[in-house]
């Protein structure tokens, strides 16, 4: 009798790990089973998470929960939530705010793209090129007007701030923040970058 071949003894893959011909589509992230958490869709390709650093996860943290008390009550900021941008591009944006009557159930796997007004992306090393050079453009081929990226220079946040620029339909940079971010629109916002990095506890003195 034959000896079984690795291919003979293995299990068929995850459905997921041949794309079909001209790449996977928006609705495919729905249906796809067994798809690692948070996974994007960029240009017809699966996008998988990448480890998470404390940093990261402290700015998500920091961003969700800030913005979310300072935008207007009309608003709704949720956190790693898909975007449609069009058939073959579901990002997950770490941030986003949009209006709260767009979300009209809490079964919903996706936002409208073109219905959102701020994105904020925590770059990694791994995502910088797609937070810099990708998304950017996608993000203003949605018409979603304004763009945060946030990246880690030595443990500590630097929010580099963009608007669309609706001649264009690009957008531009309106300012680097480092320690303290404050600015007004979408809608103020005024934020201590360095309570994103731990602060050390103070030693106990003598009694």
């Amino acid at each position: 009798m034959p000896t079984p071949t690795h291919d003979d003894t293995e299990g068929p893959g995850p459905k997921w790990a041949v794309p079909p011909e001209g790449g996977w589509t928006a609705d495919d992230l729905d249906t796809l089973p067994n798809l690692p958490r948070h996974t994007e869709l960029i240009d017809g390709s699966l996008v998988f998470a990448c480890p998470q650093t404390l940093f990261h996860s402290r700015a998500v943290s920091f961003f969700g929960e800030c913005v979310r008390a300072a935008a207007p009550a009309a608003l709704v900021t949720i956190s790693r939530f898909t975007i449609d941008i069009d058939r073959h591009n579901r990002p997950e944006p770490d941030v986003i705010v949009l209006p709260r009557s767009v979300i009209r159930s809490m079964d919903r796997t996706r936002a409208p793209g073109d219905a959102v007004e701020l994105v904020i992306e925590v770059a990694a090393d791994e995502t910088l090129t797609r937070d810099r050079e990708t998304k950017p453009v996608k993000y203003a081929r949605a018409t979603i007007p304004h763009y945060w990226r946030v990246e880690n220079h030595d443990g500590r946040a630097v929010v580099y701030v963009f608007e669309r620029e609706p001649a264009t339909g690009v957008y531009t940079s309106t300012g680097i923040f480092h320690d303290r971010m404050k600015v007004s629109v979408p809608f103020p916002v005024d934020l201590d970058l360095t309570a994103i990095k731990p602060r050390r506890r103070r030693a106990a003195g003598p009694e």
